[in-house]
């Protein structure tokens, strides 16, 4: 992979994880994005904030090219994960999905024990060799201890996920991606089926992973993109309006439709 030139004006202390140049979507005829340039530095957690409907979710699920499972979608421009342009033909989607992982809106636990769904993808991604039970068995201790949920289920690790608490659906989801070595996390409104409680559990554990993965969070809740990012994009009608350090953004926006926005003008 080719080195990453440094971010103008910010930090050179880290490289970047995702760059993208001139990105366009377009949803048949509609546009959808239009000349996304954005360069998301690695090991932080960068916020996407927006009025629905302006391009944050879309942009989230082209970094894993999830958008494509729709014929109808069309996309032109470069995404680049860690050096590597992931829109080349020939990259591998299994591979792109391995070192970039999703959590969703809602928790989405498969209907199998806890253990299982913490092996899931490892045992996807190595399909025809199947770890020792030791094996396994610290692969779903670390996972678990990661996402700060191993002391709550340890336990109960034959029981079905679906049992779990909405909270820790949502940290068992995370725990099931990390067993493959995701360098990124994508996070589409992680807490918006979470009560204030398990929203804050969740932040906390965002924060935790925070240095070891590179997380973008899309969120409609302002105060979460204040607490819990370094740094935070505007996103208006599929355009790029701002991207700053969170608390330069919220504290002194450069443009007019950030501060509106940020204010409860509109959105």
């Amino acid at each position: 992979m080719t080195a990453m030139a440094p971010i103008p004006g910010r930090s050179t202390e880290r490289s970047l994880a995702i760059r993208t140049s001139k990105l366009n979507l377009w949803y048949g005829t509609f546009q959808a994005l239009f000349d996304v340039d954005l360069d998301i530095r690695q090991g932080i957690i960068t916020s996407m904030i927006g009025p629905s409907g302006c391009g944050k979710s879309t942009f989230l699920r082209s970094v894993n090219r999830i958008n494509e499972r729709l014929g109808y979608v069309r996309t032109t421009g470069t995404i680049d994960v860690m050096g590597q342009n992931i829109m080349d033909p020939e990259v591998e989607l299994v591979q792109v999905r391995k070192q970039i992982g999703m959590v969703f809106q809602r928790p989405n636990p498969l209907p199998i024990s806890i253990r299982d769904n913490v092996l899931f993808g490892h045992r996807i991604h190595n399909a025809g060799k199947r770890d020792a039970r030791s094996e396994e068995d610290g692969i779903v201790e670390n996972a678990l201890q990661t996402v700060l949920l191993w002391d709550k289920v340890k336990d109960k690790l034959d029981k079905k996920a679906t049992a779990l608490s909405l909270e820790e659906q949502q940290k068992l989801c995370i725990a099931r991606l990390l067993p493959v070595k995701p360098g990124v996390l994508l996070m589409d409104e992680p807490c918006s089926a979470l009560d204030p409680k398990g929203t804050e559990a969740v932040e906390e554990l965002i924060w935790e992973l925070r240095g070891e993965y590179t997380i973008l969070i899309v969120t409609h809740n302002m105060a979460q993109a204040r607490r819990a990012s370094e740094e935070c994009i505007f996103m208006l009608m599929g355009k790029v309006v701002e991207h700053d350090d969170t608390g330069q953004m919220f504290v002194t926006p450069k443009h007019k439709e950030t501060a509106d926005y940020i204010e409860g003008r509109y959105g």
